[in-house]
């Protein structure tokens, strides 16, 4: 049963963002575990029966081949992975609490089987609906995305934002309201995933690369 994250949690990152470095961390450690680490493994336990066992994410960058060698992340992730490249999230940092879904790690052949199920009609207008009905509901609907059209796709396509994407985010901002720190939390990181089902419905369905699929 999780009581939420006290808001120390989300003071814990502020200050971390200016104190990056080993000496801070080892000072703070045990704070971290208490405020951040229990909080978010509880909310985690709490969710697992109806999505699966979430992964939390050790706080520890992966600095081998970054230009910024700042050792620690200034947030607390886990992620749910559902199908190929495609998971359910929720992440505290300095700004309170962000839930998301979507499809941020391409395997070989999704894009273009994406590409493909945007530019039919029946799939492609499948998924303007999803990407409306979530973001008439204040969710963010973003990704990784190409400066102009892929090659060969018109510039005046009506799905053109859509076709643009080379990955499909979606997420929710709720800062750090009052209920952060209670139970309600897990209601509400339930209610955000809840409502990103449709779009990874689709996204389930449609990344299949075309030789992946079993003839009908």
């Amino acid at each position: 049963m999780t009581s939420g994250f006290p808001i120390d949690a989300v003071h814990f990152f502020t200050e971390l963002e200016h104190n990056n470095e080993r000496a801070w961390w080892l000072a703070n450690q045990d704070r971290w575990r208490r405020v951040v680490r229990e909080p978010m493994q509880a909310l985690c336990d709490a969710l697992a029966g109806e999505f699966g066992e979430p992964k939390v994410f050790r706080p520890y960058r992966d600095v081998r081949f970054s230009a910024d060698k700042t050792p620690y992340k200034t947030h607390q992730g886990a992620v749910v992975h559902i199908s190929p490249g495609v998971g359910l999230y929720v992440q505290l940092s300095g700004a309170g609490l962000l839930t998301g879904t979507g499809w941020w790690r391409p395997e070989p052949g999704q894009l273009d089987a994406y590409r493909a199920a945007v530019l039919d009609d029946d799939t492609g207008e499948a998924l303007v609906a999803i990407v409306a009905a979530l973001e008439e509901g204040g969710v963010e609907v973003h990704g990784d995305e190409l400066r102009t059209a892929p090659r060969g796709v018109d510039p005046a396509h009506p799905r053109i934002r859509l076709l643009r994407y080379r990955t499909v985010l979606a997420t929710a901002d709720h800062g750090d309201p009052d209920w952060l720190a209670t139970p309600e939390v897990v209601d509400r990181v339930r209610a955000d995933w809840r409502s990103f089902a449709a779009l990874n419905r689709w996204l389930a369905t449609s990344l299949v690369p075309r030789e992946d699929v079993s003839p009908r």
